[in-house]
């Protein structure tokens, strides 16, 4: 296959281009009206963000790792706690822990979601932790510190166990707080309350970037964080706006870290269209598991449960000689992108929480493996057709005698 036809891994500009119009339409009012921060626009977003994900409340920020940091600040996580998450996410999490004055510790994910385990984080707390024999807090023999929360990260655009996770947060006494940056509009079946919920209206509050490339991307920076508790939502609005209950008035401590109004108006337009988008993410991924079907015992696709429906934010295979099928691919004029190569825990920036190899053996196998292809909602299925093909030829070169282009063809045409 030649490098002839170019498959970029993610396309900003066709969606921007059909909507110009109502976009441009967004800065002129602004320079109408000089409401840069806050005001209406904002208020307006914030309303229907809040209504999309089945959450009483949204406040927009300035963009994930903010909302992040504030929902565990506004959640009571301080100085002096232990948060447990994930080794297999992008470092933002991490960073909002951190930055809250509290400890990161890791448990692994599980192997077909890539999400985190809920049996591992039972076993952290039983097994890696004692009760505090005054506040009966599970104590971490790692830090020494009180493990006050965990943050769930719906990566990819699925959602992890949360059935699994709040019962396990429950019984330990543990705020739970979602990262729900890749997830926007994803669902996930609650058997406790016999009902589909979306990402962002589980968790005690949870954190949504609006980075560029996300579902839901505004055209600069932007993040939120919905929640049900009106405490929660009143205090993140005081820190995101240096901790004013009103003009000059601080009730505490905060931070610029307010989203501004022109991205707020983008993110309104863009969000009639999210749900359509996600829709045509889910059509790419079902023709995407149809095509690459041949493929299985080989490469590694992804597992979606029954409980489970992922928006797709990323399409992410495993094959064993990575390298070699991202430069194959390359050569072929398909782009792909690596999310995540090193775990965090292997990462130098926390090689002083004294983690070593081995400890996350799901996520180090994964991580020299995984590979994301193309993902939006503007992919059409002959791009795909085109990107299983590269594939199917490079593991062809790897395993002859498979017959594996034959297959491919034929699944193409079912």
């Amino acid at each position: 296959m030649s490098n002839s036809t170019n498959i970029p891994f993610l396309d900003l500009v066709t969606p921007h281009v059909e909507l110009e119009p109502e976009l441009t339409a967004v800065f002129q009012r602004a320079l109408g009206t000089a409401a840069f921060i806050g005001g209406p626009a904002v208020e307006n977003f914030e309303h229907e963000f809040a209504a999309f994900s089945d959450a009483r409340y949204c406040v927009g920020v300035a963009n994930g790792t903010v909302a992040l940091r504030f929902a565990l600040a506004a959640a009571g996580v301080c100085a002096g706690d232990s948060v447990v998450t994930v080794p297999n996410t992008f470092i933002a999490t991490t960073e909002a822990i951190t930055q809250v004055g509290a400890i990161p510790e890791f448990v692994d994910v599980e192997e077909q979601t890539y999400n985190m385990d809920s049996a591992k984080l039972r076993d952290f707390l039983d097994h890696q932790c004692d009760a505090d024999s005054l506040t009966g807090r599970r104590i971490s023999r790692r830090t020494g510190r009180p493990v006050t929360a965990v943050v769930p990260v719906h990566l990819y655009g699925q959602m992890a166990d949360m059935d699994a996770i709040s019962g396990i947060a429950e019984r330990f006494n543990l705020t739970v707080v979602e990262d729900a940056c890749q997830a926007h509009g994803a669902e996930y079946f609650s058997v406790r309350d016999n009902a589909w919920k979306k990402a962002g209206s589980i968790g005690k509050a949870a954190a949504f970037s609006f980075y560029p490339g996300k579902n839901l991307g505004a055209c600069g920076e932007g993040g939120a964080v919905t929640t049900n508790d009106e405490g929660i939502a009143r205090k993140i609005r005081m820190l995101r706006d240096h901790g004013q209950a009103k003009k000059y008035y601080h009730d505490m401590e905060g931070d610029n870290g307010r989203l501004d109004a022109i991205q707020a108006g983008i993110l309104s337009i863009k969000l009639k269209h999210l749900g359509q988008w996600n829709e045509k993410r889910r059509e790419c991924a079902a023709v995407y598991r149809r095509i690459l079907a041949p493929l299985a015992e080989s490469i590694g696709l992804p597992f979606e449960p029954s409980w489970s429906r992922a928006v797709y934010h990323l399409y992410v295979i495993r094959y064993a000689d990575r390298a070699g099928l991202q430069t194959h691919l390359n050569v072929c004029g398909v782009g792909t992108a690596i999310h995540y190569p090193i775990p965090l825990h292997s990462q130098k920036a926390y090689q002083g929480l004294g983690y070593r190899e081995g400890d996350f053996p799901v996520t180090e196998e994964i991580a020299p493996q995984i590979l994301s292809l193309p993902m939006y909602a503007q992919l059409r299925p002959d791009q795909q057709e085109k990107v299983a093909e590269a594939i199917a030829e490079f593991v062809a070169r790897q395993q002859p005698s498979h017959a594996i282009a034959s297959s491919l063809a034929a699944a193409a045409g079912d």
